[in-house]
């Protein structure tokens, strides 16, 4: 069967971290982009037809994927397309999913051959196998499967959609935009349907004034008894990163030996773009104990419990702990770091101190001397 694939960026802000990049940008896992997940999910699944729809700050991202050839999504025909306002029929701000699938109508009508569409986010990262849901939406005769987790709902974080199910996984209740309590499923913001039914759909939601995947066509189709709903239930890691204490509790999980096996699955391998760096120097006198450190690093100092991407430097006498260091940040002797995320090329100057909470992590921006 022929796929086509769609990634939604997601503008949503994170503070500091995502003020001049998108979320599919993000740095995450000492060398990756959170879009790398995305997108190796669809190579794994054999989609080589994808179009990422953003709508600003997009230039970042571009420069990370190039033209696609880490995932097998070479810029040419039936490839990797970027949908930015400048390509698409309109530039003002979107409304909600269903019309920037209707801004990207020509994607859409590209892939003639094209039969079912996957829909995914970037805020979500997960190592899920996306031929065994396309196979598992098409038995099922639905007019879309949502991929969800349990676990999730906790009666404290508020979802874009949550299901509740029977035991034979019918759908039995939905709600958006909801703090859902425990017996709800979350859903992961990835979404398998017939592509000349969704387009179909756009159209005639976007003639109604109805611009929501969730909450428009989904719940209110599903309410209506127009639309037949198909779930997934994934039963792996799935790393919602939609705050900052997600990104950040989200990013020191993979110290975990079982959260890296799993995310990082051998027979699905998570893709990002190629940079050839020296191997990490360890210093005599340094302390690395339960950590992800990716190439090219000088480490001098201790270094605990965190996350180092490429060519991070930790001086001698240097303490850091519990702690998510991004790509030619520099930390001088004798500082001291605990709970704190620091964005591309900061200088931490020697002797300086910055303590955060688990909750609430010092974030220093991009380029900055503190």
């Amino acid at each position: 069967m022929n796929v086509m694939g769609i990634i939604f960026t997601n503008d949503a802000t994170m503070g500091e971290l995502t003020n001049k990049r998108t979320m599919a940008s993000l740095p995450f896992g000492g060398r990756y982009r959170q879009v790398d997940f995305a997108l190796s999910n669809l190579s794994c699944a054999g989609v080589r037809h994808v179009g990422i729809i953003s709508r600003y700050n997009y230039q970042s991202l571009m420069n990370h994927i190039g033209d696609g050839e880490e995932w097998g999504l070479e810029l040419e025909e039936g490839g990797l397309e970027f949908l930015t306002p400048y390509a698409m029929t309109t530039t003002h701000t979107y409304r909600g999913k269903l019309e920037s699938l209707n801004n990207a109508w020509d994607f859409l009508e590209y892939g003639a051959d094209d039969e079912l569409v996957v829909m995914i986010d970037s805020a979500i990262l997960s190592n899920v196998d996306l031929t065994d849901v396309l196979n598992k939406h098409v038995a099922s005769g639905k007019d879309v499967t949502v991929v969800t987790k349990a676990g999730i709902a906790n009666g404290e974080k508020k979802l874009d959609l949550a299901l509740k199910l029977d035991e034979n996984g019918e759908v039995t209740d939905m709600v958006v935009d909801y703090v859902a309590d425990k017996d709800y499923v979350a859903s992961m913001d990835i979404f398998v349907l017939n592509k000349a039914w969704l387009m179909k759909s756009v159209k005639e939601m976007i003639a109604r004034d109805k611009f929501h995947m969730d909450r428009d066509l989904v719940m209110g189709g599903w309410q209506r008894g127009v639309v037949s709903v198909n779930v997934y239930q994934f039963d792996g890691v799935a790393m919602f990163n939609e705050s900052v204490e997600e990104y950040f509790n989200n990013s020191l999980s993979l110290i975990k030996k079982d959260v890296r096996k799993d995310i990082f699955n051998g027979n699905h391998p998570v893709y990002t773009k190629v940079r050839d760096r020296v191997p990490t120097y360890y210093g005599e006198g340094c302390e690395v104990e339960n950590c992800v450190i990716a190439d090219g690093c000088i480490l001098e100092g201790e270094v605990e419990e965190s996350v180092l991407f490429r060519q991070v430097t930790v001086g001698k006498g240097a303490e850091v702990e519990n702690c998510v260091i991004m790509n030619d940040a520099v930390i001088g002797e004798g500082a001291e770091l605990k709970y704190a995320i620091l964005d591309k090329n900061v200088t931490v100057t020697p002797g300086a101190k910055l303590i955060g909470t688990k909750k609430n992590p010092i974030i220093v921006k991009r380029g900055e001397t503190v």
